[in-house]
């Protein structure tokens, strides 16, 4: 079987996020997705509330704000603090069974992980529908994961509903949580993905000043 997931969705558990649990499931399904991966910013408990409330395939994650740059922990249940090392980041994804991927490695206005990026990494993220410029961005990752000959993943990175599954991953698994999870950690996988457009990304930051401010 093969899956369509969107493996970066930030929700309202995210400081800087505005999508509901109704807006994730119904624009995931609009977008055609099978499942998408919750990675809300240091934080795991939104992912899994809303895992428990759905029959929509939900893949834990969360995020993690390492001091090097940003870090996915995708099938974790705990949390996995901020502020640490990459190594000491990785380490405590894979003590919690989880896989780490290098989340937007190259790219402009995000906490990327640069030169910190080693074959200890699980997936690289080398497609980020939110990167800016996103043709350079997916070229550069494309060649760091082909020079350190690690698996490529997609993700959209949405903040808001209607960005969710602009950029994705076709995964070769069952739809259950640790199936996703192993096919990706064995490379059963693809990304895909274009970039978001400049209209919704726009919209998406006037929501977020009417929030704040209004």
């Amino acid at each position: 079987m093969q899956l369509k997931i969107d493996l970066h969705v930030h929700t309202i558990y995210s400081h800087d996020a505005l999508i509901t649990p109704k807006d994730l499931i119904f624009y995931a399904k609009k977008r055609g997705l099978d499942g998408v991966a919750i990675t809300d910013h240091d934080r795991i408990d939104g992912a899994l509330k809303i895992a428990k409330e759905t029959d929509f395939l939900i893949v834990p994650g969360i995020e993690i704000s390492s001091l090097n740059g940003h870090i996915i922990g995708l099938n974790v249940e705990e949390l996995v603090p901020a502020k640490l090392s990459v190594d000491e980041t990785l380490d405590r994804i894979h003590e919690a069974g989880g896989i780490a991927i290098a989340c937007h490695p190259i790219t402009f206005f995000k906490e990327s992980l640069k030169g910190h990026i080693s074959p200890r990494f699980d997936a690289i993220e080398v497609i980020n529908a939110s990167a800016f410029p996103f043709d350079y961005s997916v070229r550069r990752s494309e060649g760091i994961a082909s020079g350190l000959g690690i698996v490529r993943v997609a993700g959209s990175d949405a903040h808001y509903g209607p960005e969710i599954g602009y950029a994705y991953t076709l995964v070769n698994a069952e739809s259950r949580v640790d199936e996703v999870v192993n096919a990706i950690r064995k490379g059963l996988c693809s990304p895909h993905g274009r970039a978001i457009p400049l209209t919704m990304r726009l919209k998406k930051e006037l929501l977020l000043l009417k929030r704040k401010f209004g």
